[in-house]
């Protein structure tokens, strides 16, 4: 049996369970020559619930330094109606993205800075998130609002550290799509990137964005605010915000009055 046949018959394998991994790593053995072929079965292969032939096989690709076939593949336009597949070839995008993080030249930069123009992957903000650039900021701050990335990005923006405070600060304060309509998820990105300047250490200098939320009608939004302000406010705005907070204990729901009483425990 030639190389070529031989690679092709591990192709055939990786769809079984009990053997696709080993296979996976047997075509790596085989170099270039098995590029091609793995191409086309991740490129040419339908999305299935059972994802894990087709994880193997980006893997295999990316240990083969097959750049290119990861950037085309995640590059690919498709539709997938099925919900489980989708979910499944979701897994193996993510993969991809974040093993293309290995090459952290421009090109690549760019060109996952361009997928994620029209794509929300949590491999995707993993990658982005290794070259600590600021122009990453405003697809970590979309990814706050969905409940499937909002872990991957509180990490990549923790990861900028304080060059991202002025934007988390904007975001705090910047309802969507207005004040008098705000969707649920664009409460829970706001709540979000208040924790996130907590947990970086905002500069002083953000309060005078953040101070916006002393009039904030979001209880958990406004008590979490004020963990900040006691410590980087003028005495007024703490007056205000003492007054406030004493209001709330009584009228809170339970699980913020214990909040409450650590951040204004006079």
């Amino acid at each position: 049996m030639s190389s070529l046949e031989e690679i092709y018959r591990l192709i055939g394998e990786l769809d079984s369970l009990n053997t696709g991994k080993r296979a996976a790593e047997r075509l790596v053995e085989y170099g270039p020559l098995a590029a091609e072929p793995l191409r086309r079965f991740l490129l040419e292969g339908a999305p299935r619930k059972i994802f894990q032939p087709r994880h193997w096989a980006v893997e295999a690709l990316a240990r083969l330094g097959a750049r290119d076939v990861l950037l085309e593949y995640l590059f690919q336009i498709r539709e997938i109606p099925d919900p489980e597949d989708r979910f499944g070839e979701e897994a193996v995008e993510s993969a991809a993205a974040r093993f293309l993080a290995a090459w952290p030249g421009e090109d690549v930069y760019q060109s996952l800075l361009k997928l994620s123009e029209r794509r929300m992957l949590t491999g995707l903000i993993e990658a982005l998130a290794e070259y600590r650039r600021l122009e990453t900021i405003p697809y970590f701050e979309r990814a706050l609002e969905d409940d499937f990335y909002r872990s991957a990005a509180e990490e990549a923006l923790q990861k900028l550290g304080a060059p991202a405070c002025s934007a988390l600060a904007l975001s705090a304060v910047t309802p969507r799509p207005n004040f008098w309509m705000e969707t649920p998820s664009s409460l829970q990105r706001r709540r979000c990137s208040v924790r996130l300047l907590h947990k970086i250490g905002m500069p002083v200098e953000y309060w005078l964005t953040l101070r916006k939320l002393l009039d904030e009608p979001d209880e958990e939004l406004f008590t979490a605010a004020s963990k900040l302000g006691v410590r980087l406010a003028s005495k007024e705005d703490r007056v205000i915000i003492g007054r406030r907070l004493i209001e709330l204990l009584f009228l809170a729901p339970w699980y913020l009055q214990g909040d409450i009483r650590i951040v204004w425990p006079h």
